[in-house]
C-alpha cells in the first residue's frame, strides 16, 4: 500500500513539476510583443517551400541571405524598430536603408528584449 501511495506521489510530482516549465516556457512566448511575434514569423517563413533558396541562390555558395529573402524580414525588421521608440528618420540615416543593416539592428533589439522578458521572469519567482 505504501508503494502504490509513494509510487502515485512521485507521479504527481513529476506531473507537476513539467507542468511548471512548460508555464514558465509559455510565459515567455505570451510576454513577447506584437512585433516580436511578427519578426519571429518572418524569420520562420523563411523556410516555407516558396520562401527556400532557389538553386541560382543555392550556387552563389554564401551563407548571406539573398536580397528576395531578405526582403521577406525587412518589414518586420522595421515595425520591431520602430516600436523600440525609433524614428523612421532615424532608422535611415543609420542604416541607409540597407536591408542587412536593418535586419541586424532589429535582431539586436529582439535579443535585448528577449533578455529583459527572461530577467523580468526569473525576478518574479
Amino acid at each position: 500500500m505504501k508503494k502504490i501511495f509513494l509510487s502515485a506521489l512521485l507521479a504527481v510530482l513529476t506531473l507537476v513539476s513539467c507542468s511548471n516549465e512548460n508555464t514558465a516556457a509559455n510565459t515567455v512566448e505570451s510576454m513577447k510583443t506584437p512585433q516580436m511575434e511578427n519578426f519571429d514569423k518572418a524569420f520562420k517563413s523563411l523556410g516555407d517551400p516558396q520562401n527556400r533558396p532557389t538553386e541560382e541562390e543555392r550556387k552563389r555558395n554564401t551563407s548571406e541571405l539573398s536580397d528576395r529573402r531578405k526582403a521577406l524580414l525587412v518589414p518586420a525588421s522595421k515595425e520591431l524598430i520602430l516600436s523600440a521608440g525609433v524614428t523612421e528618420a532615424e532608422l535611415m540615416r543609420k542604416t541607409g536603408g540597407d536591408m542587412s543593416q536593418i535586419i541586424v539592428w532589429a535582431t539586436q533589439i529582439y535579443m535585448q528584449k528577449s533578455d529583459e522578458i527572461r530577467k523580468n521572469l526569473k525576478s518574479e519567482k
